[in-house]
């Protein structure tokens, strides 16, 4: 079975929030879809080991902020690859609370929803999330981010938490300057186009970059990468 197949359908990205208690989480998602128009409903795809599973089971509420193209990586890994059991994701982030007391982030949105649980379906590792939509506003008229731009043009990874996810065995590299791959979310530094957002210009081998850089995607450090054989 040629498990690629699944990379043809479309998806978009966005930020899923809720919230527990007084507490607020939110987290990269791609699984994302309208159900019906009338009323209008989504459905969302969590993992079960996701903080933010937790967070919509206990509030039955949920927010979908839609991410604009222009979203930079390092905004994506803040919500894609780190936990909110170890920072405050909504911590110097633009977000509002809604009449549903959930939170919605703002900043790199096109647009967001908010939506009420009406139903959930057990899939194994994940739950998908059915939900009434309760509010529904445009912020700009930017173009949103689709999850084959993401991964093809700004070289991004899904989490192995992710619905999506499928394992890609790392290909030899026949290269006169190596690639890096960082050990913690997947991303691969690559000589030839360099980091220009971290200020490292193409053509900079791994080895010349400075030790305080950083992973654009999850900020792992510069010790966190490993040599693409």
């Amino acid at each position: 079975m040629n498990y690629k197949t699944l990379h043809k359908f479309s998806y978009g990205l966005y930020v899923v929030s809720s919230k527990k208690g007084n507490n607020f989480n939110g987290q990269i998602a791609n699984t994302v879809f309208q159900v019906t128009s009338e009323p209008p409903t989504i459905a969302v795809s969590i993992n079960k080991q996701n903080l933010t599973h937790q967070f919509i089971k206990e509030s039955r509420k949920f927010a979908i902020s839609i991410l604009s193209k222009e979203t930079p990586m390092k905004f994506i890994g803040h919500f894609g690859f780190k936990s909110g059991v170890k920072i405050d994701k909504f911590k110097d982030v633009n977000y509002k609370v809604s009449n549903a007391d959930v939170p919605i982030v703002l900043e790199n949105a096109v647009a967001y929803l908010t939506a009420e649980v009406i139903k959930e379906v057990n899939v194994g590792t994940h739950t998908v999330f059915i939900g009434k939509v309760v509010e529904a506003e445009i912020i700009n008229d930017k173009e949103p981010m689709t999850y084959a731009y993401y991964h093809e043009v700004k070289r991004g990874k899904a989490p192995k938490t992710a619905p999506t996810y499928i394992k890609e065995e790392i290909k030899k590299e026949v290269e006169k300057m190596a690639k890096y791959r960082c050990e913690v979310c997947g991303y691969v530094y690559d000589p030839e186009k360099g980091d220009p957002d971290g200020g490292i210009a193409p053509g900079t081998k791994f080895e010349d970059i400075p030790n305080d850089w950083v992973c654009p995607v999850c900020s792992a450090s510069k010790d966190e990468f490993e040599r693409v054989e």
